[in-house]
């Protein structure tokens, strides 16, 4: 057990359903698992329905015969150890670069899940081997390529699998790539010789695109708020006002997540001492500001309810046992196409969309800093020296680069269908794919942020001696905490770029606005 778990409460299954909370705590924590007696008993007793079509003369899918479109031939039980090695084996063809290692802890703690419940026909023994090895911080190699997204995950979870028997490659517990059966030796862990239905009960699962969906509305949820944020920061830095998203405004349209991006915004803004400054309608002659600061609340108003939305599909699979076939919870044992991820392939693609327009919109507040004909006095590019120094510039250009590739991760992957398996699995969901595009989106979302932040943090610090509102200057605090942000002469840039990154990444900046505005949204 590593440091990291230690310190986490472990997460019980066999009584309430996983929440997308438990699959972080996990996934990216550490956090061991435990499986309730309950459970336990009932996987003992399905188990003994699997063992009895086993000894059938009349075939039985996953039991008894072939995989896929071999489905109809016969096994005799003397092949059938062999028949899922087989299965596992040469379902295990991934490519590519390796995935994360929270990626595929969240991917065995969902297929172990699913085999808690009793409803795939796994032996307790398999199961509880599983857990040791997810318990023992043991992850297996997992690939980019390989997964349709139709008959679940294959190839990922068959890579997870090749490890259950000791085969195949490993990263330990200190990051370590080894061969499965060394890691398991070392972790005092016996490989298992599976028997009957086991491989697919292994394998079949929409867990690798879940757990990526989950790790993806947690990184969401810290970005909305941290959108909110900087969006209120730039109008400050921007001498845009904060009349727009007065309350009784919103509540004229009652989106949800509207509604509470504007709360963010105000109680950034409040008392700031820039935005007084231009307050006097007599004085300040502009009548609306850009719909890049203007219209914040309705964009990231927008992603929040698309998260939500996505959160509540989330749900809805983490309640589910999913396999094929499947034991009932009347005894039989039935095919079924439950394992399809069309449902999960939906959301993944549509956050990937919501992400890249909220980093769109933070883009074009960007931009509207570095004009100086937009930027209400504020020095070309918020350079030292105009003309020797080029400021903030480039740092513009790279947000734009990743906006564009944003852009183009937008398209969706659920739309796309390459048929498989000698046109049995003919329309496919292409899940995984959508899920490994999000992640790349959310990272690039994360860093685009950031240069708006170090962006606003400049164009605020530019309006000295002006003060800004509490809340935004201790963001700036917590930024400089991280590198730095202050305005002078030009310096190597990159450092300050991914320092602010590990700032929103760390949650750091969302902490320092609640310090001082108490709960955000």
């Amino acid at each position: 057990m590593t440091d990291t778990q230690t310190q986490q409460p472990p997460v019980a299954l066999g009584g309430e359903h996983l929440s997308i909370d438990d699959v972080v705590r996990v996934a990216r924590h550490g956090a061991p698992v435990e499986l309730s007696p309950t459970a336990l008993a009932t996987v003992r007793a399905t188990r003994g329905t699997i063992e009895g079509l086993a000894n059938d003369t009349v075939a039985h899918y996953g039991v008894s015969t072939g995989f896929g479109a071999l489905a109809t031939r016969h096994i005799p039980v003397e092949l059938r150890a062999q028949l899922q090695r087989s299965l596992v084996r040469s379902h295990a063809a991934g490519a590519g670069p390796e995935v994360e290692r929270e990626v595929v802890r969240a991917l065995m703690l969902l297929r172990i899940a699913t085999l808690s419940t009793g409803r795939t026909g796994i032996r307790a023994e398999t199961l509880e081997t599983y857990i040791a090895i997810l318990n023992a911080g043991i992850t297996p190699v997992v690939h980019e390529y390989g997964s349709l997204g139709c008959s679940g995950d294959l190839a990922p979870l068959s890579h997870c699998a090749l490890a259950l028997m000791g085969e195949g490659l490993v990263r330990d517990d200190d990051g370590e790539v080894m061969d499965a059966a060394e890691a398991l030796e070392a972790a005092g862990i016996t490989p298992v010789i599976l028997a009957e239905k086991e491989g697919l009960a292994l394998i079949n699962g929409t867990d690798g695109m879940l757990g990526m969906l989950c790790l993806a509305i947690a990184d969401l949820r810290l970005l909305v708020t941290t959108a909110d944020i900087a969006a209120a920061m730039s109008v400050e830095g921007l001498l845009g006002t904060d009349d727009v998203f007065a309350a009784d405004l919103h509540a004229l349209r009652p989106q949800p997540g509207q509604g509470k991006s504007a709360e963010n915004m105000r109680k950034m803004l409040s008392d700031s001492l820039i935005r007084e400054s231009h307050r006097d309608p007599e004085a300040c002659t502009r009548v609306q500001d850009a719909y890049s600061l203007r219209c914040a609340p309705q964009v990231a108003g927008g992603v929040r309810d698309t998260i939500d939305h996505a959160a509540r599909v989330a749900g809805w699979e983490l309640a589910s046992a999913i396999d094929n076939p499947v034991v009932t919870l009347d005894g039989r044992v039935e095919s079924n196409g439950n394992f399809h991820g069309a449902p999960v392939a939906y959301v993944l693609d549509f956050l990937a969309i919501v992400a890249a327009d909220l980093a769109s919109i933070s883009e074009r507040r960007t931009d509207r800093f570095l004009d100086k004909s937009r930027n209400n006095g504020l020095p070309p590019f918020l350079a030292d020296d105009p003309g020797v120094d080029s400021g903030l510039m480039i740092a513009q250009y790279t947000q734009a680069a990743m906006v564009s590739e944003m852009k183009r991760l937008a398209v969706p992957a659920s739309v796309d269908s390459i048929p498989s398996s000698a046109m049995q699995e003919d329309h496919v969901s292409m899940g995984w794919s959508a899920a490994r595009k999000l992640r790349r989106s959310v990272d690039a979302l994360t860093r685009v942020l950031a240069i708006e932040l170090v962006a606003a943090s400049r164009g605020i610090q530019l309006r000295a001696p002006l003060q800004p509102a509490p809340a935004t200057g201790a963001v700036i605090a917590g930024l400089a905490e991280f590198g730095n942000v202050a305005p002078g002469p030009d310096r190597f840039l990159a450092p300050d770029l991914e320092a602010a990154y590990e700032a929103v990444l760390d949650g750091a900046v969302v902490a320092a606005a609640e310090a001082v505005t108490g709960r955000l949204a």
